[in-house]
């Protein structure tokens, strides 16, 4: 499994709970439509984490590459389903960093 992380903070906190909401209709789209395995989303608690992080943390799920790969291209066909649901998500960010990860030891890594 691959892990797409991302770290953000919102340009008005007070909408916190509306990104959430924006956050779980985007991503549970494309979970329904089979392009992601799962995803979640967390808050940096007590001011605890790495400073350099946001407050918030999203990571997508997805099997391999390819379906990131999928993924990537099926938000960059800007239909008009997707790019509302990210464009709600996207335009409440700022700060963002970003990272992928992966299971470890790998399924296919050879055993010694």
């Amino acid at each position: 499994m691959d892990h797409y992380t991302i770290w953000c903070n919102l340009k008005d906190t007070s909408k916190d709970l509306q990104f959430c909401a924006n956050v779980h209709e985007y991503l549970g789209y494309l979970q329904k439509e089979g392009l992601i395995e799962s995803y979640h989303i967390t808050r940096r608690k007590l001011g605890f984490g790495a400073p350099l992080l946001g407050e918030f943390n999203i990571t997508i799920d997805v099997h391999d590459m390819a379906q990131l790969e999928g993924v990537f291209q099926r938000v960059a066909s800007r239909e008009p389903v997707i790019e509302r649901l990210h464009g709600a998500v996207y335009s409440a960010v700022k700060d963002t960093t970003f990272a992928l990860y992966r299971d470890f030891p790998d399924p296919v890594r050879v055993k010694n």
